[in-house]
C-alpha cells in the first residue's frame, strides 16, 4: 500500500525551498504545504499581500504563490508546529562551503542540516519521511539517519534524497516541466514505501517516466556530478576563449561549430566572464574534498582545475580593464551593468561581478553598479563578506544606481557582468555621449551588438574575440 501524503513541511524558505514548495502546492491542492524558516523578515516577505515583493525573484513565481498561498500553501516561523503536523519533511537549508577547520574552503558545512535533524528528532511524535533537498555530500543521509534513529523516542524515520536540478531564472519552468525528478531511498520495503510516497506526489504533474529512482548514495552523488559536468563545459569554453583572443579565432564561431556535433550539443558553451551561483563552485569543491578524503588525488586535481579556470577568467577580465585603461583605474568611474550571477534572478551568490569589482577596488577604482533586481544592501553585503577592505571603504568607492543611464554617466568604462535582456535595448548613443572619451565597453556576457557599438564610437572588448 502506498502512503498518501496530505501534509508536507519544508524547513528553509530560500531559493530552493520557496519555489519548489510553491509549485508542489499549486499542483497538489489536496496537500497542505507549510514552508518554515527562522528568518522572520524572509517569512514576512513571502506573506506580503503583494506577491511581487516575495524574496525570491523568478519569472512566474509570484503568480504561482498567489494561486496557492492561503489555500494550501503557508509560510511560517512556527517550525516545531509544522514538523509535528507533517508526514513528510523536506530539508532545504543552506549548505555553504566550510570557512573553518578541517575541509576549510572545500567541504560542505553541514551544521544547519544537523540542526534540522536534531530539531525533527526533538519534536516528532509519529513516523516521518525526511527528504534531503539541499545539495549534500555523498552519505549525508547516513548521518541524518543516525541522528534521527538514536533519539530513543520510538519514532521511525525514512530518509530520502531528492536533489534539485533547477536553473535560476527558469526555476518555475524547470519545476513545471522537469527533465527528470530524482529520488533516492533505502532498498528496504519501508524505504521503498517512503520512496513511492514521494513519487506519488510528483506524479500529480510529472510523467512517471521522468521520475527516476535510485539508492540514496547514487542520488546524492548525481547532483554533484551534474553540476560538475555543466561547470566543466563553461570552464572548457572559457579556456579556449583566451586562446581565441591570441590567435584571431572567434570563440562564438568555435562554439557553434562544435555545438552542432550531436555528441557534444550546444548548451553551456557560451564564453563569459565566468560562472557563479550557489551550486557550481560549492558542489565541485565538495567533490574535490570527497575525492581527496578517499585518497583519489588525480580525480580531485582534475575537478579542481574547473574552479581554477573559472577564477582565472574573472581575474583576466578585471586585469584587461586595468590594462586597457592605460594601466590605471585609480579614481576612474567604472560602470557595472549587472550584479546578479545571471539574468532573471536576484541571486548574487558567487557572482562574477563581486570578484571583478573586488579586483578593481584594489586598484582604487570607483564602481557604479546598476542591476534591475539587486538592491544596494545586497551589493554592499557581498563586498563586505569578502573582508578585503573595510565597509566604510567599500561605501566610499562603490555607488549603487537605480537608473542605468546615471550609472554610466561620466564613466570611463562600462563592464557588462549579467546578461539582462534590457541591456540590449538601451539607447547606447545616449550612453556614449555622456561618457568620458575614449569610451570603453567590456562585454563579459557577449550580449550587445559590438559592431553597432563600435560604429557609435565605443572601444568594445568581447571575451573570446
Amino acid at each position: 500500500m502506498n502512503k498518501k501524503i496530505t501534509k508536507i513541511c519544508c524547513i528553509g524558505a530560500g531559493y530552493v525551498g520557496g519555489p519548489t514548495m510553491a509549485v508542489i502546492a499549486q499542483k497538489c491542492p489536496h496537500i497542505k504545504v507549510t514552508v518554515v524558516d527562522l528568518n522572520e523578515a524572509r517569512i514576512a516577505a513571502w506573506n506580503d499581500p503583494n506577491t511581487e515583493n516575495i524574496p525570491v525573484y523568478e519569472p512566474g513565481l509570484s503568480e504561482v504563490v498567489a494561486e496557492a498561498r492561503g489555500r494550501n500553501l503557508f509560510f511560517s516561523t512556527e517550525v516545531d508546529k509544522a514538523i509535528d503536523e507533517a508526514e513528510m519533511i523536506f530539508i532545504s537549508v543552506n549548505t555553504p562551503t566550510k570557512t573553518y577547520g578541517t575541509g576549510k574552503g572545500m567541504a560542505a558545512d553541514l551544521k544547519y542540516i544537523e540542526l534540522c535533524a536534531r530539531q525533527i528528532a526533538r519534536v516528532a511524535k509519529d513516523d516521518k519521511i525526511v527528504v534531503e533537498k539541499s545539495t549534500l555530500p555523498v552519505r549525508t543521509a547516513e548521518a541524518v539517519k543516525n541522528i534521527l534513529q538514536n533519539t530513543g523516542n520510538g519514532v521511525n524515520y525514512q530518509i530520502l534524497s531528492n536533489p534539485e536540478f533547477l536553473a535560476e531564472g527558469t526555476a518555475v519552468e524547470d519545476l513545471h516541466a522537469p527533465d527528470r525528478v530524482l529520488i533516492g531511498g533505502d532498498t528496504t520495503p519501508e524505504g521503498q514505501e517512503a520512496l513511492n510516497a514521494l513519487v506519488e506526489v510528483y506524479a500529480n504533474w510529472v510523467p512517471r517516466e521522468r521520475i527516476l529512482t535510485t539508492n540514496l548514495w547514487s542520488s546524492e552523488l548525481s547532483k554533484l556530478t551534474a553540476n560538475a559536468f555543466l561547470a566543466q563545459r563553461v570552464s572548457s569554453i572559457n579556456a579556449l576563449s583566451e586562446l581565441c583572443e591570441r590567435t584571431g579565432a572567434d570563440v562564438t564561431e568555435v562554439a557553434r561549430s562544435i555545438g552542432t556535433d550531436s555528441r557534444i550539443g550546444p548548451k553551456f558553451l557560451k564564453a563569459s566572464v565566468g560562472f557563479g551561483g550557489s551550486c557550481f563552485q560549492k558542489d565541485i569543491l565538495n567533490l574535490v574534498y570527497i575525492a581527496r578524503s578517499y585518497g583519489l588525488k588525480e580525480v580531485a586535481d582534475y575537478w579542481e582545475q574547473v574552479i581554477i579556470m573559472n577564477d582565472h577568467q574573472k581575474s583576466r577580465f578585471a586585469n584587461n580593464i586595468v590594462k586597457t585603461l592605460y594601466n590605471t583605474v585609480s579614481g576612474k568611474k567604472i560602470a557595472f551593468l549587472g550584479w546578479a550571477f545571471k539574468k532573471d534572478t536576484n541571486d548574487t551568490r558567487e557572482s562574477a561581478a563581486i570578484y571583478v569589482a573586488d579586483a578593481l577596488l584594489n586598484e582604487e577604482a570607483g564602481i557604479a553598479v546598476y542591476d534591475p533586481k539587486v538592491p544596494e544592501s545586497q551589493v554592499f553585503f557581498d563586498l563586505d563578506y569578502l573582508g578585503t577592505r573595510s565597509a566604510d571603504k567599500n561605501k566610499q568607492l562603490v555607488t549603487n544606481y537605480t537608473d542605468p543611464y546615471e550609472a554610466c554617466k561620466d564613466a570611463h568604462a562600462i563592464a557588462i557582468l549579467t546578461e539582462w535582456d534590457e541591456f540590449k535595448t538601451y539607447d547606447w548613443q545616449r550612453i556614449f555621449d555622456n561618457m568620458k572619451k575614449p569610451a570603453f565597453l567590456f562585454d563579459g556576457r557577449s550580449i550587445v551588438d559590438s559592431a553597432a557599438l563600435t560604429d557609435i564610437g565605443f572601444k568594445v572588448y568581447t571575451i573570446g574575440k
